[in-house]
């Protein structure tokens, strides 16, 4: 049995690391990951992990681990920003606001799919031009849902959280590790 992490994302590395588990191999998934028309925040993340998994070549007994964390505000999905502009943009439309954070879990073995949704409540406060710009100048919102990373030096700026903060930063790891030890792989070392 091989755990296959389906992410280059070394959050979710690091994230399964705080569990006691190390993927015995790396496997970005390349897909589209447009939203469709009028997807909700909440199914185009199940899609997304879904259609992540698919695309993982994996042996019957390999275990699989997918995830996609989005960044919504009401119906509108913040994905990850093309360039500062657009980061600017969703920075600007957070500023001040609550939003929500939703992180889409896959996790197959042989044929057997399991799926969660982990949804999180996030407050960002109002923002001053000098912080936007600033936190612009870091580069950190690059490759990150809404424009900013809750790990990162956007952390300053979100004064409260409601739910999973691993969530947030790209796996909630009570989920995982319910999900992974459901499928057979045992967390926080062997039995």
């Amino acid at each position: 049995m091989r755990l296959i992490l389906g992410s280059g994302s070394p959050r979710r590395k690091e994230l399964l690391a705080a569990l006691g588990v190390t993927p015995d191999a790396i496997t970005p998934p390349d897909i589209d990951e447009d939203p469709r028309k009028g997807e909700l925040p909440h199914v185009y993340c199940a899609r997304i992990a879904r259609e992540k998994l698919a695309a993982i070549p994996a042996g019957p007994d390999d275990i699989v681990l997918c995830a996609d964390t989005t960044v919504a505000l009401g119906r509108r999905i913040l994905g990850k920003p093309a360039d500062a502009a657009e980061a600017r943009a969703f920075l600007d439309l957070l500023s001040g606001r609550r939003h929500r954070v939703y992180t889409g879990l896959a996790v197959k073995r042989g044929d057997t799919l399991r799926e969660r949704v982990v949804e999180a409540r996030v407050e960002m406060k109002r923002l001053s031009t000098a912080e936007r710009e600033g936190y612009l100048a870091t580069g950190d919102w690059q490759g990150k849902a809404g424009g900013y990373s809750i790990q990162g030096p956007a952390g300053a700026f979100i004064p409260w959280i409601s739910g999973s903060y691993t969530a947030i930063v790209g796996l909630p790891l009570a989920e995982t590790a319910q999900l992974l030890q459901a499928a057979g792989l045992p967390v926080w070392g062997k039995p």
